[in-house]
């Protein structure tokens, strides 16, 4: 304690909260208060820990503060997306493959933890990885997603390979505890035994989600890099933290790509980037004609055991095998009795997609006080295309103006030449797949 003045009187300063009266809430409100790290919280830290609002704000070119779009920003991204993926399917033929099975391996170790993201690492991951495995099998209704995790330099295979999202997510929720080092060779040599015995015609990847800086490996990584390389597994890896060479070696060597997430919302669209089938490489690209069966529900009143759980079930609860006639839980799956792929037929129309995407919308620029003489509303939601105070909005927050005046507002398709919002733009790329000007046109000429 420091006094302040001479004599008997003085000022002393309280260094913590022992120092005031203390109410009887208020143990319970210092709790609340206590940051991750043990420490209470400081008045500024505890009104911006939540709330983090600089985030939202973005540098104009004359230095003024601006709040940002984010429904433009999220447009913006996703056209960046589109455009490089139409590129690079508009120079050559490319074979993509359809039928993925596909390991998910997340980082568990101490380094998850960490506070970088918020709140933790861990949490983050979590959380983009739910979404990520539902928008896979939205994109992918054939192939197969495993989880594998890392934690006190061991890895551990959550889930079986298998084409349930929701088992998948709830296996990964009730095992998120993070402690130890992370071992990548561990992980690798884990996925390496499971993926070689995947039939030639899938396509094996692993998808790395890692938080450390280093990996405790027991022996040459090197070897187990060239074993992945050997049986045409291709790696990639996304990193939270920063670039790390083996990362870089072992995705280079399998034809993987290796990416590092900057903040939250990147480390969601470098994630969102693997749902897509990439292109097939050269070399493995092989073509096979695949037996498959489609299967039908049981009978109401037909009880048979679950060839996956071992249960009695009803007929009508699961589906029956065309040629063994055992009864499955879901599809798509591998029928453990015989072998055969089981499908369902809007399964291969939704994989469909892939092989003839929507060509690019072209970006439409209008001029403001010529709206009411051009296209007013949206060929897909009918909504008004060109709202006055909208316009106004987004040329004082961004600038958004063209060097002749221009605003650019809504697409145009180069085919049809209907006019789309942005919210239908990627409506029709991301999930409908079909322009709906053209898909009209095509049933009226019929």
């Amino acid at each position: 304690m420091y006094g302040v003045g001479g004599g008997g009187g003085g000022f002393n300063a309280p260094s913590s909260t022992s120092g005031r009266r203390r109410n009887p809430g208020d143990e319970e409100e210092d709790e609340e208060e206590e940051g991750a790290e043990g420490r209470v919280l400081e008045a500024w830290e505890r009104a911006y820990a939540d709330d983090r609002s600089w985030e939202a704000l973005q540098e104009d070119e004359s230095g003024l503060l601006r709040p940002i779009d984010t429904k433009t920003l999220v447009h913006a991204q996703y056209r960046r997306r589109l455009l490089l993926r139409s590129a690079a399917a508009a120079a050559a033929r490319i074979q993509k493959g359809l039928i993925r099975y596909l390991y998910i391996v997340i980082d568990l170790s101490r380094a998850a933890s960490e506070m970088d993201y918020r709140p933790s690492r861990m949490a983050v991951v979590a959380k983009h990885a739910e979404a990520f495995i539902r928008e896979f099998f939205d994109q992918n209704p054939l192939s197969h997603v495993g989880l594998v995790t890392i934690k006190d330099g061991i890895s551990h295979r959550l889930t079986d390979i298998g084409g349930s999202p929701e088992s998948q997510i709830t296996a990964l929720m009730g095992k998120l505890e993070c402690s130890g080092d992370s071992s990548l060779q561990n992980a690798l040599e884990l996925v390496h035994g499971y993926l070689d015995q995947v039939p030639s015609y899938g396509h094996r990847e692993v998808l790395i989600l890692y938080s450390a800086l280093n990996t405790c490996d027991p022996g040459d990584i090197m070897e187990t890099i060239e074993k992945c390389k050997v049986s045409k597994i291709r790696c990639s890896v996304i990193g939270l933290a920063a670039e790390i060479f083996i990362c870089k070696h072992l995705c280079e060597e399998t034809g993987g790509s290796y990416t590092v997430a900057l903040d939250e919302s990147h480390f969601k669209e470098l994630l969102l980037e693997h749902a897509p089938p990439p292109p097939a490489i050269a070399e493995y690209a092989a073509a096979n004609l695949i037996k498959m069966g489609f299967p039908q529900r049981g009978a109401e009143d037909l009880i048979s055991i679950c060839s996956c759980h071992k249960k009695i079930k009803s007929g009508a609860e699961g589906f029956i095998c065309p040629r063994c006639k055992v009864n499955v839980c879901e599809l798509p799956t591998e029928c453990r009795t015989c072998g055969l792929t089981l499908v369902s037929s809007p399964h291969l129309a939704r994989s469909y997609h892939h092989l003839f995407p929507v060509a690019p919308f072209d970006e439409v620029s209008s001029v403001p006080n010529r709206i009411q003489r051009g296209v007013q509303n949206c060929f897909g939601c009918q909504q008004s295309l060109f709202n006055p105070a909208m316009i106004r909005f987004i040329n004082y927050c961004f600038s958004n103006i063209l060097a002749d005046g221009q605003t650019s507002l809504h697409v145009r398709c180069p085919k049809c030449n209907q006019h789309f919002c942005l919210d239908c733009d990627i409506y029709i790329h991301e999930s409908l797949h079909n322009c709906p000007g053209c898909e009209s046109q095509r049933s009226f000429s019929s």
